[in-house]
């Protein structure tokens, strides 16, 4: 059985502000950029350079912030902080390995779909041709991965949505979208972790909180998590949303 080979992700670095670099792996959404991103983030985390603060990972880049008085005043090679650090990326990145898979937690969020917590679900069916029944079905039987968390603390961007669900955002974004929304924009969808603004299709609604800022780790969800859809009715949704 022969397995399939992925392109070496690239490893291009962009100059962001004098506080951060944006490092490149690739221009598509796929696992082997998200383990290649993934992988690095782990690697810098535990081998940091002086000055190192945080990152921001994204699908396919990886923007890391630093100190710059503590930068420009390092041993590592290079006449400014911008060369420093792509110095360090560079070395780091040739030591380490960049396709390892990133372990993860399967997680199953229970959904209400359409009624009052879904009241997109029918312009999402229409758009493309498909029944109500048709929508929830595609949408709760597949298992996707978490890439990157944004937009709003807990919010986690899932790919692997079936393209036949895939729905441009609302022409006119919602003011305020519930805690615990789950929609669909363009080939991707999503959970609202907040009641916040928003312009996604809203086809359900969990009773899960994504985000809870007492909890140890407040994100429900990390990158590098697998998320299955599983749907309930309004009855339990209710009972859990009690609890």
């Amino acid at each position: 059985m022969q397995t399939r080979s992925h392109p070496r992700p690239d490893f291009s670095i962009y100059y962001l502000s004098e506080q951060a670099v944006t490092i490149g792996f690739g221009q598509e959404i796929a696992p082997y950029l998200l383990n290649a991103v993934g992988g690095f983030n782990n690697l810098l985390h535990q081998q940091p350079f002086p000055g190192f603060c945080t990152t921001v990972p994204a699908y396919a880049t990886l923007t890391v912030f630093f100190d710059p008085l503590i930068v420009v005043q390092s041993a590592i090679p290079g006449a400014d902080c911008f060369e420093k650090v792509s110095a360090y990326l560079n070395s780091l990145n040739q030591r380490g390995k960049l396709n390892e898979v990133i372990p993860g937690d399967t997680v199953s969020i229970p959904v209400c779909y359409g009624g009052a917590l879904g009241p997109d679900i029918e312009e999402v069916a229409g758009i493309n041709k498909l029944t109500i029944s048709d929508v929830i079905c595609l949408h709760s039987s597949v298992t996707y991965t978490v890439y990157m968390i944004g937009f709003v603390p807990g919010f986690a961007y899932l790919g692997g949505l079936d393209g036949r669900l895939a729905t441009p955002r609302k022409a006119v974004p919602r003011q305020a979208v519930p805690a615990g929304a789950v929609g669909i924009a363009g080939q991707q969808t999503g959970v609202y972790p907040l009641k916040t603004p928003g312009g996604w299709q809203i086809i359900g609604q969990t009773p899960l909180k994504l985000f809870d800022a007492m909890r140890s780790q407040p994100s429900l969800l990390k990158a590098g998590d697998k998320v299955v859809f599983s749907p309930i009715d309004l009855q339990q949704f209710n009972e859990l949303s009690s609890r």
